[in-house]
């Protein structure tokens, strides 16, 4: 028997491979399926079944197209409804697997049809834990993203999950190992570990959901602090359950190259959005006017699916040569399939064909520092709200660029400020979509709280995140 977990740090998500006795299981898989094939084939094992812990908010799983390729049914939980051919299990019913055999946990909360995978090992010894969404190192998922397929308010299913936990998760043995399926930085959670794997007995002792005292306790605990979902969860949700183009054929058409003139025409023939997605170093010294930038160095798929939301939204694509393919499928992993091309020669071509360009007014945390010290200055840190409350500049505004959309209207366009995140990430994004919108009166700050944290620019005292958390 082997398990191996497959986790993607830009979706923080684990995805599950388990082998007996030349057979296979494969849970929550991402949607590009080949690097499973290709296991597969080179373990010499059959694919059998393909489980499905939920109808996945934050990604597009791969569940569909594997089953194509391989002719592995998909299992869900009780009371799915997908509208593609599936085996609905029920409740602690078991499934074969080579030497093993896999059980099901009906485990509503998170959503109504959640369930959990328990391994049974050839001795039939319950070895491992796969918990979905319904249980993460240090954290629950979140009650609140079913509420209206559910008709049911947040607190009802923080009252589901507390049962599922407490009644049919906390009474497993403690050796038992938990493996999520999602880790710290996804937004299924609030307060994940960054460890993406424990044994349960550590989460009885130290996951704070665990240990409340009674059910309205958990229910507080649980749905206090709660931020709102990304805009895009919800379609994820359905491209899930209904279906979506297949990941070939979406990579075949975002892998279309496009000249600058070509380019150009497309742009402002569709309406579409202009992705770049070059290191915020290279956006902040030129750019197509217009264009967006969110860096495939950082945690590209989560920011495209906060900041875009329209999964239906069509898009251009700008990138470093070589990384085009990376692009598209780190897209399509979030259901942004209508990628029209890419440019051919990256932003270079674009430069060297005489066409318009524009730049970040992007300064040093040094400039920034001589700078304030010389006049009144307005400050705004697009960091998380936690971030901020840990440490800050004195008199900087919190301004989290996941909600820009709600506070860029607010901004008096004659009035010039100051704007900085943690390194320079997010920064540069924020820039795209206000000199986007119209606004240039800013200085960006290169190297973001991490560069001004060498400075002597007055600051707040530092406060440890995971005590705001927890309080």
């Amino acid at each position: 028997m082997k398990i191996e977990q497959i986790y993607t740090g830009c979706l923080a998500q684990g995805a599950y491979y388990i082998t007996s006795a030349g057979e296979a299981a494969i849970i929550d898989p991402l949607r590009e399926t080949q690097p499973y094939i290709n296991r597969l084939k080179d373990d010499g094992v059959e694919l059998k079944y393909i489980f499905e812990t939920h109808f996945h908010a934050d990604f597009v799983s791969g569940h569909l197209d594997l089953s194509l390729k391989t002719g592995a049914p998909i299992v869900y939980g009780p009371t799915a409804n997908p509208e593609f051919d599936a085996v609905i299990a029920e409740d602690e019913q078991i499934f074969e697997l080579g030497d093993i055999k896999i059980k099901v946990l009906h485990t509503p909360g998170h959503t109504l049809e959640s369930s959990c995978y328990v391994l049974i090992d050839e001795n039939g010894n319950e070895k491992a834990l796969f918990s979905g969404d319904t249980l993460f190192l240090g954290d629950v998922g979140r009650p609140d993203l079913a509420q209206k397929g559910a008709n049911m308010s947040q607190e009802e299913l923080a009252g589901l999950l507390y049962d599922s936990l407490y009644h049919k998760i906390l009474p497993l043995q403690d050796d038992i190992t938990v493996y999520p399926a999602h880790g710290a930085g996804s937004a299924c959670g609030k307060n994940m570990q960054k460890e993406t794997v424990d044994t349960l007995g550590n989460q009885k002792r130290t996951n704070y959901a665990l240990n409340q005292k009674d059910k309205q306790s958990f229910i507080q605990e649980v749905t206090d602090g709660l931020l709102p979902p990304p805009a895009y969860f919800g379609m994820n949700v359905m491209m899930n359950k209904k279906g979506y183009s297949s990941f070939d054929e979406v990579l075949s058409k975002g892998l279309h190259a496009l000249s600058p003139e070509q380019f150009e025409e497309i742009a402002e023939a569709s309406g579409a959005l202009i992705l770049d997605v070059r290191s915020n170093r290279e956006f902040a010294k030129g750019f197509i006017p217009q264009s967006i930038n969110i860096g495939l160095d950082g945690d590209f798929a989560p920011w495209v699916g906060a900041l875009i939301a329209d999964v239906s939204q069509p898009i251009l694509l700008v990138t470093e040569k070589g990384y085009e393919e990376e692009a598209v499928t780190r897209l399509s992993r979030v259901g942004f399939d209508h990628i029209l091309g890419f440019l051919d020669g990256g932003f270079e071509s674009w430069k060297k064909s005489g066409k318009e360009t524009d730049f970040v007014n992007r300064i040093s945390a040094e400039q920034f520092e001589t700078e304030i010290k010389e006049k009144e200055a307005k400050i705004i840190d697009i960091r998380k709200e936690s971030e901020y409350n840990a440490e800050h500049i004195n008199e900087a505004y919190s301004k989290p660029l996941a909600y820009i959309n709600d506070w860029i209207h607010k901004i008096e366009p004659t009035e010039h400020f100051y704007m900085h995140c943690g390194s320079g990430y997010r920064s540069t994004m924020a820039a795209s979509i206000l000199q986007a919108r119209g606004y240039r009166n800013f200085s960006e700050i290169e190297g973001g709280f991490k560069a001004i944290s060498s400075t002597e620019i007055p600051k707040s005292d530092f406060v440890c995140q995971t005590k705001i958390l927890n309080k």
